[in-house]
């Protein structure tokens, strides 16, 4: 407990660059469970999740240009649940895509009640 990627609030966002071009099939969210919580609440976990990928910035230096001016794609939106098990896999919409990226952005869109931090423990990007 408490080793673990925190930010400030509720919302938050991460771009992962992965090592290769994945045509992604799904994201694994991962935190605490309730019982490993020194409080005994899981508060600072996620809620609401959306997943992007980038239809401009599939070259090198991509984390760079993702911005205002990107076209972005929704590959899903997805909650997570603190009352089912604390690593949770959710299928990602990449059929209207049938191409490979080089990076994704997870975006958190609310947590379960923590006004101060937010904080995922792992996150696993499934593809081939």
């Amino acid at each position: 407990p408490g080793n673990c990627w925190a930010f400030k609030g509720h919302q938050g966002q991460v771009v992962i660059r992965l090592p290769a071009r994945v045509y992604l099939t799904a994201i694994t969210v991962q935190h605490i469970p309730k019982e490993a919580s020194p409080s005994g609440t899981i508060s600072s976990a996620p809620k609401d999740i959306a997943v992007f990928v980038s239809l401009l910035g599939s070259s090198a230096g991509a984390l760079a240009l993702w911005g205002d001016r990107e076209e972005e794609t929704l590959l899903g939106m997805f909650s997570y649940n603190i009352e089912k098990d604390p690593v949770q896999t959710f299928a990602l919409k990449n059929m209207l895509l049938p191409r490979a990226f080089s990076q994704v952005k997870l975006i958190v869109k609310s947590n379960w009640g923590n006004p101060c931090y937010t904080c995922i423990y792992r996150v696993k990007v499934h593809g081939k």
